[in-house]
């Protein structure tokens, strides 16, 4: 998740990190009906990281926390690239960073997650797991649906459709951990796939600071009075 110029590169947290700097929304002069959908995937995230998240506390599940966050990254990168796209770059650096703390905090907590799991070696449920990730998976290929159509445009449309369906790849990681929670009756399937999931979470997290960072740098040396 090609960059607009001068938009900074957002990077996106666990498979969907794959496709870093492809992930961007097209110009304020694109196709309404587009914008209107990214909306739609907006809303659709947002709503799939609160699911996410209960589930994943609820049944004890580190894979679902960790996949909540991918769907938390994107919809940070949706919100992000349409709500200041419009506005001066050291706004979106700003935000940028924001998203990446944010990013870093949510992967450091489920790797705590994961190191108290191993530590207790309690077993989340396995049915809600996979019925959770099920949902997740329905989310994103309804998502990856709507934008399918836009798949030929250009870079910015052709890069939404092919990260939102890379996410999917997540979903199913994470219901191939329940398989094999349900099948050993362990929890090191479902500690094994949100630990490398965290893992590329606090990855993206920590490019997105320090490519913020490097625009807010180039900003302030923008905004600085040219000596006569």
């Amino acid at each position: 998740m090609m960059p607009l110029q001068p938009e900074p590169q957002f990077r996106k947290t666990t498979m969907s990190a794959q496709c870093t700097d492809h992930c961007h929304t097209p110009t304020a002069s694109a196709d309404p009906r587009y914008r209107r959908i990214l909306w739609i995937a907006l809303l659709v995230n947002a709503a799939m990281f609160v699911v996410e998240l209960g589930a994943g506390l609820s049944s004890g599940s580190a894979s679902l926390l960790a996949d909540a966050i991918d769907f938390l990254g994107d919809a940070a990168n949706y919100g992000v690239s349409l709500l200041v796209l419009a506005m001066a770059l050291q706004w979106r650096a700003r935000a940028a960073l924001l998203k990446g703390a944010s990013m870093l905090a949510f992967g450091v907590f489920v790797i705590g997650r994961v190191a108290w799991g191993a530590w207790q070696g309690i077993t989340p449920e396995a049915l809600t797991m996979g019925s959770v990730g099920l949902l997740a998976l329905a989310a994103n290929v309804g998502v990856a649906l709507l934008l399918y159509a836009w798949r030929d445009g250009d870079a910015n449309m052709r890069g939404v459709w092919l990260c939102t369906r890379n996410d999917a790849l997540s979903n199913v990681a994470v219901m191939l951990a329940a398989l094999g929670v349900f099948g050993t009756g362990r929890s090191w399937p479902d500690l094994v796939v949100a630990g490398v999931m965290a893992a590329l979470a606090i990855s993206g997290g920590w490019s997105v600071v320090r490519q913020a960072r490097q625009e807010l740098a180039h900003a302030s040396k923008e905004n600085q009075p040219q000596a006569l």
